[in-house]
């Protein structure tokens, strides 16, 4: 996918910026936990725009015909990209949270399993869909979400997250479902 979108100076401006801006808050959600806050990012409208304009211009080789964000941070910077690639966006949930008929996927937590659902009229048979979400840790997930839209008989085309933890290696359980994953800045 469209490397050189990532070696441009916007590009590299954009990641040293995250990692300036992204603070990090210790002991939450639990003790031992350095948790990475994006909100300081969201009083920024103008990184924001340049992050959803690259965000974008990184998809597009992969033709997208919906995005789909993961509860709730997915959403932030997932309906933005759906609107200025004129496509549709797909609201992944945790369960419980929507009201139509829908599909669902678990997932490991820490300490036991979680759900995401998807309405099952989001994501049509055939569709190349792109899975956002803010942050990948475990991959777990995104994962799950890749997994709902495979029950949709459709195609993950690419996955994208504003930020990574590489430590946790959630990215090796992405390439299962595609080799097009963005991490715009790495921890």
């Amino acid at each position: 996918m469209n490397a050189s979108v990532l070696t441009s100076a916007s590009a590299l401006k954009i990641q040293n910026d995250l990692r300036e801006i992204i603070r990090e808050v210790p002991d939450f959600p639990k003790p031992g936990i350095l948790f990475k806050d994006i909100t300081p990012l969201l009083q920024d409208s103008d990184l924001c725009k340049r992050i959803i304009h690259l965000l974008c211009e990184w998809h597009q080789p992969a033709k997208p015909d919906i995005i789909a964000g993961v509860e709730s941070r997915g959403f932030l910077f997932g309906f933005p990209m759906a609107i200025e690639m004129g496509i549709p966006f797909a609201l992944i949930r945790k369960a419980g949270k929507l009201p139509a008929k829908k599909i669902s996927a678990n997932y490991e937590l820490e300490y036991g399993t979680a759900v995401v659902e998807l309405h099952e009229d989001s994501i049509y048979p055939g569709m190349k869909v792109a899975i956002h979400d803010d942050l990948l840790a475990t991959g777990g997930t995104s994962e799950a979400a890749a997994r709902l839209v495979k029950m949709s008989n459709a195609e993950v085309c690419a996955f994208s997250f504003l930020l990574g933890l590489d430590f946790l290696n959630g990215e090796d359980l992405l390439h299962k479902h595609s080799e097009n994953v963005l991490i715009l800045a790495r921890f």
